[in-house]
């Protein structure tokens, strides 16, 4: 049986790497397994070749894969984790790779716990999948022809931790990205957090430097292919239109007793030069929450109660209602009905950004907090990491913009919002930075509560995947969007 593939898995002198080396030579498809390891010192393993190297993902790990790679394909796992490898397992990988022609291909595998082997699937990969977390599981499939074509393409510059993310962006340029919809595989899951925990890990201070090489990457390969944005933007006119209010805040909301009043409460006690309203819509709530809009409604001629007409509104119709709204301001202002704004000049603070930077989009920063107010981890979201010049092409690679999230009303009735309850307003978010400046208040306006009834707060492994598919097709649209945009 002839050797197709090279193998390169990290070590850190656990005893499981020594099962995972005897299983893939067991294969018989493996030619030679390396041991990448930062330590000096580990003992040998029967069968794999130790490699020092500074930094698993870094552009010189990449360079020394490719160069010890003789055979046709490199299998890449991600972590030091156990491993067993499923039936027949490399010939699938093997076999899918040289039928399709791909430079990647991943798959789908299970999770080992002390319950057992629970599957866990990944999704397709789209021209959106710009995300440096894209899950493509533990192992990663390369062609050595695909290797070879990503090392050929001019580096920008050498990545200490953005390596494997820039080789996927390049590779993308020529070859296809397959997943195999089987669980080829089983291995210890390492990160036990929730789905609400994890979402944050983009913004966290700490990986700063690591965001910094992620966002050179996407951009260098957006330049490429002719889907980057620049200045200048397309100036706004806030003088073409004439409004009752200026600006009005939009809460949405579906069954959110407990929490309404203290939003409604944190809206209309807003301090201001101008003259602004409070829209509520309320999604047919069965909770009680209704009556108790309706209580501010009566008492305040800020808040005005809506209720739709029709039943199949997400978060992003309900919003739709609010801003084709007549009594709609020049500016629309977001406030959730889990949250609250951080003090009685958010709105002043934001409407202030529009004039002071003539921009369609302010996004705010918030504080994480529990029920109680009480910072939790991470703490300050203040996305610093935009800036005017490259915050839309980096707004393709991560998850979320921040909040709150403002609009110049008549752009947002021009763009309209995905009538979903998810990644709508990342939608419409990087459909502005496509023409738009966006501005930015980089000190906390906005308290952004966790608690166990936030719709994401832990989410299944198939709610996570729908969310991740749904956000990388808005990319995608986004991206051949910005290709048209370019002339490409």
């Amino acid at each position: 049986m002839s050797k197709l593939v090279t193998v390169f898995m990290p070590y850190n002198g656990e005893a499981h790497t020594e099962d995972s080396v005897k299983s893939f030579l067991y294969s018989g498809l493996v030619d030679k397994v390396y041991l990448l390891t930062s330590q000096a010192g580990l003992p040998e393993i029967e069968g794999g070749d130790i490699i020092q190297i500074s930094d698993l993902f870094s552009t010189e790990t990449i360079s020394t894969i490719n160069s010890k790679t003789t055979t046709r394909y490199a299998l890449f796992l991600k972590k030091d984790t156990i491993l067993e490898l499923g039936q027949f397992a490399i010939e699938r990988f093997a076999g899918i790779a040289d039928t399709t022609g791909a430079g990647l291909v991943y798959s789908d595998y299970n999770e080992i716990d002390e319950h057992g082997a629970n599957p866990h699937p990944v999704i397709e990969y789209q021209q959106g999948s710009l995300r440096d977390d894209f899950n493509f599981g533990y192992i990663m499939f390369f062609s050595k022809e695909a290797l070879e074509y990503a090392q050929s393409v001019p580096l920008k510059k050498p990545y200490t931790y953005a390596g494997l993310y820039d080789l996927r962006l390049k590779l993308s340029l020529k070859y296809s990205i397959v997943r195999i919809g089987e669980s080829l595989y089983s291995c210890g899951e390492s990160d036990k957090r929730r789905s609400g925990e994890k979402q944050f890990d983009y913004v966290d201070p700490k990986n700063r430097t690591v965001q910094i090489e992620m966002e050179d990457a996407v951009t260098d390969y957006l330049e490429r292919v002719g889907a980057a944005v620049k200045p200048p933007f397309q100036d706004v006119d806030f003088s073409k239109e004439n409004f009752e209010f200026e600006a009005s805040v939009i809460i949405p909301v579906r069954n959110r007793s407990k929490t309404i009043a203290n939003a409604i409460e944190s809206a209309i006690k807003q301090k201001t030069n101008f003259s602004f309203n409070v829209i509520v819509v309320d999604n047919h709530s069965t909770d009680g929450t209704t009556a108790r809009i309706e209580i501010y409604a009566k008492a305040n001629d800020k808040v005005i109660h809506l209720i739709p007409g029709r039943k199949d509104l997400g978060i992003g119709g309900c919003w739709n209602l609010a801003v084709h709204h007549s009594k709609c301001g020049k500016f629309a202002v977001q406030l959730d009905s889990d949250d609250l704004y951080s003090d009685e000049n958010t709105l002043q603070t934001i409407v202030d950004k529009f004039y002071e930077d003539k921009c369609a989009m302010v996004i705010g920063s918030y504080k994480m907090t529990n029920f109680m107010l009480e910072e939790i981890p991470p703490g300050i979201i203040d996305h610093r990491e935009w800036t005017d010049d490259n915050g839309g092409n980096n707004a393709l690679r991560i998850n979320g913009l921040g909040a709150p999230r403002a609009f110049y009303t008549p752009v947002l009735r021009k763009i309209k919002i995905p009538n979903v309850s998810y990644g709508e307003d990342y939608a419409v978010g990087l459909a502005i930075s496509r023409s738009y400046k966006i501005g930015r208040v980089y000190h906390p306006v906005y308290l952004c509560r966790r608690w166990e009834g936030n719709s994401d707060a832990s989410l299944s492994v198939a709610q996570v995947n729908n969310h991740n598919f749904y956000k990388d097709k808005i990319r995608t649209f986004e991206f051949l969007a910005r290709l048209k945009k370019n002339g490409n």
